[in-house]
């Protein structure tokens, strides 16, 4: 999936769970209008209702829950920039300038892209790790 959708997945997921969420809210609703103004209401209200399942889930401490509705919402970006390949131009600015400052700071590291090239050559390996840790167990 393109980091993009997955990035703007995120940052509105997370949003939804901040007081801003009415500004993240009236974002994800302004692409749906550009491709499928007909579903508009229908986003409207499935906004409130993850709103509603994201608070739940921060509340139990339920990460699972939260990661599925993030996976839920990266799946409906995706589906909208494959309808509209030109959206992704708007996807970007919307997660620059609209989602991203809603989040708090220690939201920022999830939120972002990552570029990362190797040049490997011979008998050479390559690890690269985005986040998180790298084990290998290799002689």
């Amino acid at each position: 999936m393109d980091p993009l959708v997955l990035a703007t997945g995120t940052a509105l997921v997370s949003a939804m769970a901040t007081d801003a969420w009415q500004q993240a809210r009236a974002s994800a609703v302004a692409l749906w209008r550009r491709v499928h103004p007909e579903r508009v209401s229908a986003i409207e209200s499935e906004l409130a209702e993850v709103r509603d399942e994201v608070l739940a889930a921060r509340a139990d401490g339920d990460t699972a829950a939260e990661e599925g509705l993030v996976v839920d919402w990266q799946r409906r970006l995706s589906r909208l920039v494959q309808n509209d390949p030109a959206l992704g131009q708007e996807l970007r600015r919307v997660l620059d300038q609209e989602l991203t400052p809603l989040l708090p700071a220690a939201a920022s590291p999830l939120i972002g892209t990552v570029t990362m090239r190797a040049t490997v050559s011979g008998n050479a390996r390559n690890y690269q790790v985005g986040s998180g840790n790298l084990t290998i167990n290799e002689k």
